[in-house]
């Protein structure tokens, strides 16, 4: 803006009054201006079904493939079916982009948290909110209040633990980069190292195969397991909430991402609208309670 008084000279000079025009114009805004439509403020960037979406007009929706029940339906993300599939549409509907608008995107569990630009607007996919995740990514607040589980055999030596010390000396198994083995790793603390696997189907075979005691994974999906895949196993129990605060899943969304708050506001009102605890309640229902393991 130094450059004002000769660009005023040359105005004197005889210089075009469309010159002078552009000279105001590079003046800065006044202070009380600028400040009342800050950067990245909820007003400009949360219009509905007008976000800064990978794909101007769709939101781009990412999980892992296979898609696990009850969390989807029929390994079909898209069809609206099973707890987080209804919560992704109704997410999308909060922010106005109706089911049409809904792109889907398949991505490893491991690689939706890892550092890196991300090539969805978020994630969804039993994703823990946690202090060490959020070095990588953005999380909206929570959309599902979660325990860990354990699963073992019925008739095995696993399937009578009453506790965490009966754990310690099994053989305990579960997926790579969950809150699961965090469980196994930092709750039990094992005497024998865990058996980790890429995916909880490959967990589930080691199972029914005899190569581990017994798996961790969330307890609705627990519940899945037994009932409908495992059906000669049964949950030993559920482990207790660490450190007072509920473990929680969160929407994965890329470090910085402008739409970290307007999710968050998305899945806010949600939670606040009953309109969550009536998706839970429609899938979920069955995954209500386990015995305590201490």
């Amino acid at each position: 803006m130094h450059l004002a008084p000769r660009v005023l000279r040359r105005a004197v000079a005889g210089a075009t009054v469309a010159l002078l025009a552009t000279a105001v114009g590079c003046a800065p805004q006044p202070e009380e201006k600028a400040a009342s439509t800050p950067s990245g403020s909820s007003a400009n960037t949360c219009a509905k079904g007008e976000l800064a979406t990978e794909t101007s007009g769709k939101l781009t929706i990412a999980t892992d493939q296979p898609a696990y029940e009850p969390w989807f339906k029929d390994d079909k993300p898209a069809n609206g079916e099973g707890f987080e599939s209804a919560v992704a549409y109704a997410v999308a509907k909060q922010l106005g982009y109706d089911k049409s608008a809904v792109v889907w995107q398949s991505v490893p569990f491991n690689k939706a948290f890892a550092p890196g630009v991300k090539t969805f607007d978020f994630d969804i996919n039993q994703v823990s909110i946690s202090d060490e995740r959020k070095k990588a990514v953005d999380f909206s607040s929570g959309y599902y209040d979660v325990r860990q589980a354990v699963i073992a055999l019925k008739g095995t030596k696993a399937a009578e633990a009453t506790d965490i010390a009966d754990l310690k000396g099994l053989k305990l198994g579960a997926q790579v980069g969950t809150t699961s083995l965090d469980y196994v790793d930092d709750v039990v603390k094992p005497t024998r190292d865990a058996a980790v696997y890429a995916k909880n189907d490959q967990a589930k075979s080691a199972l029914k195969n005899g190569q581990v005691d017994a798996i961790v994974t969330d307890l609705p999906t627990a519940f899945y397991i037994t009932s409908a895949e495992v059906t000669d196993a049964e949950i030993v129990g559920q482990f207790e909430n660490q450190g007072g605060t509920p473990e929680q899943f969160g929407l994965v969304l890329d470090k910085g991402s402008a739409l970290t708050s307007c999710v968050t506001g998305a899945v806010d009102a949600l939670r606040k609208d009953g309109t969550l605890a009536k998706i839970e309640q429609q899938w979920l229902s069955d995954a209500v309670d386990a015995p305590v393991l201490k």
